[in-house]
């Protein structure tokens, strides 16, 4: 949500800066767009949305393989955790490979995932057939893989 939230705030999309809670209420942004008032807005998003509303307002992709940066790979509850495709490659054969980053609540930094099951490719992972992608907290299935 953070990253989301400061990417469209960056792009002066502030109309679509807007979360969703498991009420189904919408937290949009609304003027003055300062900084300041970004903060305090999210500080009451962080209070009100977590993962399982997350969960809930994103798009699942259908297919892994056309997985994509920005992607959110998320299991909504209490506790969840939601882990963000940061960056793609793809060489010449087709194949491809992400990185991943995660970030705890408070939603104030972030870090990259090392990759403990390939650690010849660490920290990048392979896009695959496989429907399990493991990372080293948390053991996602390729359906959990969802969009914007």
């Amino acid at each position: 949500m953070r990253l989301r939230a400061e990417y469209l705030f960056a792009q002066k999309k502030f109309t679509q800066i807007d979360f969703i809670d498991n009420n189904l209420k919408h937290y949009k942004f609304y003027p003055p767009y300062t900084r300041t008032h970004f903060t305090t807005y999210l500080e009451q998003v962080f209070g009100m949305c977590g993962s399982a509303s997350l969960a809930k307002q994103l798009n699942t992709v259908p297919n892994f393989s056309s997985i994509k940066i920005g992607d959110i790979l998320i299991r909504g509850g209490f506790p969840g955790h939601a882990i963000q495709v940061i960056d793609m490659a793809e060489n010449n054969n087709g194949e491809k490979i992400y990185l991943l980053a995660q970030g705890f609540m408070p939603a104030q930094d972030i870090h990259v995932l090392v990759n403990f099951v390939d650690t010849d490719l660490s920290p990048w992972y392979k896009v695959n057939e496989k429907t399990i992608i493991q990372t080293p907290e948390y053991t996602f299935r390729s359906d959990e893989l969802k969009m914007w």
